[in-house]
């Protein structure tokens, strides 16, 4: 069996449809790092939930297994699946402890018999989406104010929400509070942009961080390793 990983855009708008292969002998992949995403995977069998991490997430080996997965952008998974963010924060929980075990077992079974378990499981989330009806618009900003590197302050006033409402919805739709958001997406840029052979300190200053020191530290705080490590 041959290891690898491939996504593209999904039919749920901002989600991404990944598959990753491992392979045999091929020992464990990347850890996860924060996004500020959520997760629907199908693994043979299993049917589960990766909530919003604060900090890198081991994969572990999966050796010899298929995995298919709908990543959904900040703040949206939550409508969709009918549970709070911040209940599944750091977790990969079970799909059939959030909803009836029976319906879900019925979903796996499907997804485990599919020839392309990927574009059935975006068909599941397409089917979600439509019901929930669109992402709130005012969350849906706050995301996109936090990743432009605007202040929490600032969204927490341009958005008439105020600093407590904007926190406690953040937990809800995030599952972490605001500034936690805007510091995870703040380490994504950088990534971006470093692996696009962007010098570091560049990096650092293009993200929003103060200096390269700055970067470096946040990388370990939520990543365990250094940027050095994660762009190689």
């Amino acid at each position: 069996m041959t290891g690898g990983y491939e996504e593209r855009a999904a039919r749920v708008p901002g989600a991404t449809v990944w598959t990753r292969t491992v392979a045999r002998g091929g020992g464990a992949a990347a850890p996860v790092l924060p996004d500020g995403c959520m997760d629907l995977i199908w693994s043979e069998g299993r049917l589960f939930v990766a909530g919003p991490d604060t900090r890198a997430h081991p994969t572990g080996s999966g050796e010899g297994r298929r995995f298919a997965g709908i990543r959904f952008a900040p703040g949206t998974a939550p409508g969709y699946l009918g549970v709070p963010a911040h209940e599944l924060r750091d977790t990969r929980a079970e799909l059939a402890d959030l909803w009836n075990g029976g319906e879900v077992r019925r979903l796996t079974e499907r997804l485990d018999a599919s020839a392309d378990p990927a574009t059935d499981l975006e068909a599941l989330a397409a089917r979600l989406a439509h019901v929930a009806g669109p992402p709130d618009p005012l969350l849906t900003h706050v995301a996109r104010a936090l990743d432009a590197g605007r202040s929490v302050t600032a969204v927490a006033d341009e958005t008439g929400l105020g600093a407590r409402t904007l926190h406690r919805r953040s937990l809800a739709a995030f599952g972490y509070g605001p500034k936690t958001l805007a510091r995870v997406l703040r380490l994504q840029r950088a990534l971006a942009l470093a692996r696009a052979d962007v010098p570091f300190a560049e990096a650092a200053a293009r993200a929003g961080y103060t200096d390269q020191a700055h970067l470096a530290r946040d990388v370990r705080d939520l990543t365990g390793t250094t940027l050095g490590e994660l762009v190689t």
